[in-house]
């Protein structure tokens, strides 16, 4: 069995997979990360093999419990990728988003493929029919466009997200709602409409902690799945062993 972990901005995920399928799947603070890795490596004692992907500085206390149980693979901008490169700043390319190109190349194998990840921030990954990583985007998340404005003005209300009834807002809290939901997905729509008019038929999956609320406003085809990146984390530690 192998554990893939993803220590993201505000949270860490992690779940267990025994070949393709995923077992159990956990999330929790970092603080909390020694205790709950351990209550992971309680109820599956076949676990051999970790595999990490890290957004900032690695916790060390985490790292020492991977490390007491498992054989741990860091991902790293330097490790093995079923895709061409072709980043201009390859080393500030975060290695989240080289997980996420490195699941779709993989498991949609020969299409023009856009990865949408909704989490604190949103981000846009494009790997070509040929697989070539070309790039893509970077853009506030839900979570930091309503505490953006509340933030920087004066008078306007923290609020959580809620569906927009319509793209008219009639009072403060509908406005906000209209501009940070509706405004979100104009956005991640144009990002996509660009795409198919350059490059044709494309694959979109759209993965991250919001990606289950935002597919259901969504009227393109698109494969929703918010565990794709731990999935991703698992095909590439398949790929690896079968290239070494």
């Amino acid at each position: 069995m192998l554990l893939a972990v993803d220590v993201g901005n505000t949270k860490i995920k992690s779940a267990v997979f025994k070949d393709t399928a995923l077992l159990g799947k956990y999330i929790f603070s970092k603080n909390d990360a020694p205790a709950s890795l351990e209550n992971i490596f309680d109820n599956y004692t076949g676990i051999a093999v970790s595999i990490l992907s890290v957004v900032g500085a690695t916790d060390a206390s985490l790292l020492q419990v991977l490390e007491r149980f498992t054989h741990v693979i860091q991902v790293t901008q330097d490790s093995a990728f079923p895709f061409t490169n072709r980043y201009a700043t390859p080393q500030t390319l975060g290695v989240d988003r080289m997980v996420l190109a490195a699941g779709a190349t993989l498991c949609y194998p020969g299409r023009h493929r856009l990865v949408i990840d909704a989490g604190t921030c949103i981000t846009y990954d494009f790997i070509d029919a040929d697989d070539n990583y070309l790039g893509g985007a970077i853009s506030p998340g839900i979570r930091l466009r309503y505490e953006a404005l509340h933030n920087f003005t004066a008078k306007l209300p923290l609020l959580s997200a809620e569906v927009p009834q319509g793209f008219t807002g009639n009072s403060t809290g509908s406005s906000i709602h209209s501009g940070v939901i509706n405004g979100l997905l104009y956005e991640m729509q144009g990002f996509i409409r660009d795409y198919e008019e350059k490059y044709g038929d494309l694959t979109i999956i759209l993965t991250g902690g919001d990606a289950d609320f935002l597919a259901k406003q969504f009227k393109s085809t698109i494969f929703a799945n918010s565990n794709f990146l731990l999935e991703s984390l698992n095909y590439l530690y398949l790929y690896q062993s079968r290239n070494d």
